[in-house]
């Protein structure tokens, strides 16, 4: 099974993505033999096998998608073995650190990899993620996921403690990332494995504390441009509204139903002396606006809007972006 490239149908041993529903995915890999249990019924594994990706498998209670997973995917679906990063904040991250293909990027800590396989996906196929982690089961964990998602030819994961020990990486990386319960004690080792014509580097912490130290060590190392940001979520409820018409009055109207207009006064300008002066005026203007007013009565006003939700997600983390310039 490959994260790295695209295939049309389901083998065995895949990592197949069950969609559920939106917010119900779930990551199953392939094998001859078993069955999975849902809301929906129960699903062979064999009758995956030989299935274009993207298919809509009936079941006995409804049906599911088995899609491809991507690094996105993934994201919303991997073991937690830490609190990770979600798409919202990966998508800054990829963004504000200009990685593109080629890139080599430094990421302590791995945690449960979510961060890291954007990270590799953003850098394929000629770049390369150096990953750093102090929890030996969970870098060893890491390293195996990685080799079974056909990833391991872009990804080095090391087990050490990058705050007591650095990077010992010498001017090879165009960014580094960093979440760490004290960024501050790496800082110098950070700057040391960016390369010497520069780089970006991002901090993700989930206190206001963290990000006041983190600031001061960038700015000792000589670090510039130095930013600090909050992704929020806010989901909009898109939803159908009716309003009732408001009646104004029948504009002279006998019954709202009349076929003709009752004469109405309406103020009209003399082009000739500029003097003004009431005239009656049948059909013109108000007639037309008295048919429509006589035809809306009683009906009511219909339109889609977007209504924001009376509670939104909380902080996450605040991420503090920095450039190291060529000295």
């Amino acid at each position: 099974m490959s994260f790295a490239k695209y295939k049309k149908l389901i083998e065995e041993g895949d990592t197949v993505i069950l969609y559920l529903s939106f917010n119900n995915l779930i990551p199953i890999t392939v094998t001859s033999g078993q069955t999975h249990q849902n809301k929906y019924g129960a699903l062979k594994h064999s009758d995956m096998i030989g299935v274009a990706y993207g298919s809509k498998i009936n079941l006995k209670k409804g049906y599911v998608y088995v899609l491809h997973p991507t690094s996105e995917l993934w994201t919303q679906t991997v073991p937690h073995r830490t609190q990770i990063l979600y798409t919202t904040d990966i998508s800054m991250i990829l963004t504000q650190l200009d990685l593109r293909p080629g890139s080599i990027v430094v990421e302590s800590g791995t945690g449960s990899g979510s961060l890291s396989h954007s990270l590799i996906k953003a850098v394929m196929p000629t770049g390369h993620l150096h990953t750093f982690e102090f929890h030996k089961e969970r870098a060893e964990q890491a390293a195996e996921e990685f080799k079974f998602h056909g990833l391991a030819d872009y990804v080095t994961t090391n087990h050490r403690d990058v705050c007591g020990d650095g990077f010992q990486l010498d001017h090879v990386a165009d960014a580094v990332f960093l979440d760490l319960p004290s960024p501050w004690e790496c800082i110098a080792s950070a700057k040391q494995a960016l390369k010497k014509e520069g780089g970006r580097l991002c901090n993700f912490s989930p206190c206001i504390e963290q990000v006041q130290k983190a600031c001061e060590a960038l700015s000792q190392h000589g670090f510039k441009d130095l930013t600090t940001l909050e992704c929020l979520l806010r989901n909009f409820n898109v939803r159908t509204v009716k309003l009732p018409l408001a009646e104004l009055g029948h504009c002279g109207l006998e019954t709202p139903d009349s076929a003709e207009c009752v004469p109405t006064k309406v103020k009209v300008s003399k082009v000739d002396n500029s003097m003004d002066k009431e005239s009656d005026v049948k059909g013109q203007v108000a007639g037309p606006m008295c048919d429509f007013i006589g035809k809306m009565i009683g009906k009511d006003f219909v339109f889609q809007t977007g209504a924001p939700p009376v509670n939104t997600q909380g902080h996450t983390g605040f991420l503090t972006f920095a450039t190291l310039y060529p000295s």
